[in-house]
């Protein structure tokens, strides 16, 4: 289960919209909350209640669903209103979402980055009505309603109303045009209509007192009428959400069209930004469905802050730094630098606000900020932003909070005792007193660097010499294993910590299961004696968790780029497909979807080293805008493979790089700069069906391996 769903999203937009049936986690489809196993089904059919706004996007049990302001296409009375209805003949593209309700309503949604848009096409009826329920929010599942605190609904005449709810602590509004002529509208409460009333207040709602409210159109339609909703949302206000449907939708009755219009463009332009050639068609689906995923979070609200009154980026939908750090913000970095730098200024506002980065940051206040996922990750995007030199911050200021942050949550015991637990949160804080290092450094203040550096040495601490794998304590989602094998900014002396180059590959190679028996795979409910089972191999489980999305590449720093082709092209064959199941795990924000555009194209970033690893690409040609110039990645001996749901009987062979060459000249190391990549070039790679001795002698940068560095297009051949 990815847990993505198939409604109508602009790139990094605001606003998504999607049919709402309260099923978990998006709200969309038949299945409850899980973590093991198949999901057990809710519904025993697709079906929805209407189409709600604001769906989280591959994510987990996060404790925040979101789902308000459900709108409603209706032949029955408002006693109907919370019913669902069987939905039929689906249609899902880039900025749109149609389905047919049972009552022969067909639907269709489309957003802008503040806006949605609805057009309903009714049957013949006498009343014919769309309800707009103000009051909606969350998931139909035990703990996952939202209930907002206050509310005001105002009806403004001639198919005009607006209203507001405060939903965790943020003010959401929207403003409303209905195109329906000669249709009343009126106002509702507790599934009664309000003859004449204007305005609703509610300065207090609990969950014991809620009852649903909104506004509500209705009148006859004739044999295939449509009736166009336009929603123009804020966080600042009614005025602000009917100027931001203004500025998308203009002064056309009929927005629909230009909104879509819009919006399919805005994805054109952004999915052409990875184009590549060959491929079996299966395996270019899923690469450009992984590439839409990666685009749909974080969502952008530019000067739309409830928090801070200037204007600026404000990105919600963080879910969470520790899901994207890694895969997604690298390739925003490189296919949308915009809004990568966005999302930083945005960050170091809420730090300015709050006191800390947030590990995870959605549309609420102050809630859930995740600090026992992980700790200071925002310095690694933070140093790749700077080593780039592409976002526009302010560097000093950004300083002062990377080193404040530092001290937050665990970082006040890691400084005074140079470890904490859980032990991962060790590591966490050793790099990001690295990255924060490096940008001290490049300021010119040396003394606050090296007092930096001094801290970030003490990564080894979490680590047993004995073993050479993490000391035992408690892991957030995985174990020691899944954790030993992160890419640390001296992955030298680790390796040396390990054992050496040998030991350390044995470890891997344990962890990997190379010449291991098969593992028997546990059933759709797997018992707990199962679960305990597959967790004490202390094996690879595949991609469905972030501390094993960069472990293949370990294998490049003790010289066995091979092994990382081997996993990797495993990976992309057997782990994605076309159809249910078509991701191993939650596609987290696009993290997992970021991870496999990545591996596809043959790079690995190497987030907050300024780094790329090379790998063999799963296409015969690929071409990258990154920061607007093209960087292509071209093979030779290339061999197209299918993938697993186009009904492989065997596993194809794995193809590995046998020399490569940058802009003409040898490349001799498996890593290139970021800013080599950013800058553009040509990589041409010659494939072949054995392992060779390209990229075993020259490995990429640690610390304290010094002939290990990534090297600028001017030394490639030396």
């Amino acid at each position: 289960m990815g847990n993505t769903h198939p409604g109508a999203t602009s790139p990094l937009g605001m606003v998504s919209a999607c049919a709402y049936s309260g099923a978990y986690p998006t709200g969309y489809g038949r299945y409850a909350k899980n973590t093991e196993g198949v999901p057990e089904e809710m519904f025993e059919r697709l079906q929805a209640s209407g189409f709600t706004h604001f769906q989280q996007s591959g994510t987990g049990a996060i404790r925040k669903y979101y789902n308000y302001v459900r709108v409603t296409p209706m032949v029955q009375p408002l006693d109907a209103l919370g019913e669902s209805w069987p939905l039929y003949d689906e249609v899902a593209r880039a900025g749109y979402y149609a389905a047919t309700l049972d009552t022969g309503i067909r639907c269709e949604l489309t957003v802008g980055a503040k806006v949605a848009v609805h057009r309903y096409t009714f049957p013949e009826h006498g009343s014919a009505r769309i309800v707009i329920d103000l009051s909606c929010g969350g998931l139909a599942i035990d703990l996952g309603q939202t209930v907002p605190v206050r509310a005001q609904v105002e009806s403004m005449g001639h198919g005009r109303a607006q209203g507001t709810v405060v939903m965790e602590g943020v003010p959401l509004s929207v403003y409303v045009e209905v195109d329906s002529p000669g249709w009343r509208q009126m106002l509702w409460y507790d599934r009664r209509l309000i003859d004449g009333g204007t305005r609703l207040d509610f300065d207090s709602i609990r969950h014991t007192t809620l009852r649903p409210f909104g506004m509500l159109f209705m009148g006859p339609a004739a044999p295939g009428q449509t009736v166009e909703v336009r929603m123009g949302f804020s966080l600042r206000g009614c005025e602000q959400a009917r100027q931001n449907l203004e500025r998308e939708c203009g002064h056309t009755e009929q927005a629909f069209d230009t909104v879509l219009f819009r919006t399919r463009a805005r994805w054109a332009e952004h999915l052409d930004r990875v184009q590549v050639e060959g491929g079996t068609p299966a395996r270019r689906t899923v690469l450009a469905t992984s590439l839409y995923h990666a685009l749909i979070k974080p969502c952008f609200a530019d000067d739309e802050s409830p928090f801070w009154p200037t204007p600026g980026p404000f990105a919600f939908d963080v879910c969470t730094m520790w899901d994207i750090y890694k895969t997604q913000l690298p390739l925003l970095a490189a296919i949308a630098p915009d809004r990568a730098a966005g999302l930083l200024e945005s960050l170091i506002r809420v730090c300015e606000e709050e006191g800390n980065f947030p590990i995870g940051y959605r549309m609420s206040r102050g809630a859930d900020r995740f600090f026992r996922q992980a700790s200071a990750l925002a310095h690694t995007a933070l140093a790749d932003a700077h080593a780039l030199g592409r976002a526009e911050l302010d560097w000093s200021w950004a300083l002062v909070h990377m080193v404040g942050d530092l001290r937050r949550g665990y970082g006040e015991d890691f400084y005074e005792r140079g470890v904490v637990h859980p032990i991962t949160h060790t590591l966490d804080l050793a790099y990001a007193h690295h990255c924060t290092a490096q940008v001290a450094r490049a300021l010119n203040d040396g003394g606050l660097a090296d007092d930096l550096d001094e801290l970030a040495r003490q990564w080894h601490n979490a680590f047993d010499p004995g073993t050479g794998l993490l000391r035992d304590s408690e892991f957030y989602e995985g174990g020691k294993w899944n954790y030993s094998f992160r890419l640390l900014h001296d992955m030298a002396a680790r390796i040396a910590l390990a054992g050496g180059d040998d030991a350390f590959i044995g470890k891997l190679d344990r962890f990997f299961g190379y010449g291991a028996e098969a593992v028997q795979r546990p059933g759709r409910r797997p018992t707990p004696a199962e679960m305990a089972a597959g967790y004490a191999l202390n094996r690879f489980e595949g991609l469905n968790n972030e501390p094993d999305m960069e472990a293949p590449w370990a294998y490049h720093y003790a010289g066995r780029p091979d092994r990382t082709a081997e996993i990797v092209h495993a990976a992309l064959t057997w782990q994605f497909g076309t159809g249910p199941g078509g991701l191993p795990g939650n596609d987290d924000s696009g993290g997992l979807s970021s991870w496999y555009v990545w591996a596809s194209l043959g790079l690995f970033p190497v987030a907050g080293q300024n780094l790329f690893l090379v790998n063999t690409p799963a296409f015969s040609r690929a071409v990258l805008q990154a920061g607007g110039n093209e960087f292509v990645i071209e093979t030779s001996g290339h061999r197209e493979t299918p993938i697993g749901a186009e009904g492989l009987d065997r596993h194809p062979p794995a193809q590995y790089v046998q020399e490569a060459t940058l802009n003409g000249k040898p490349l001799h190391a498996t890593h290139l700069s970021a800013a080599t990549v950013h800058e553009g070039g040509l990589l041409r790679l010659r494939l072949g069906p054995e392992p060779s001795a390209w990229g075993r002698g020259l490995r990429p940068p640690s610390l304290s391996h010094p002939l290990s560095r990534p090297l600028p297009t001017s030394e490639v051949t030396r």
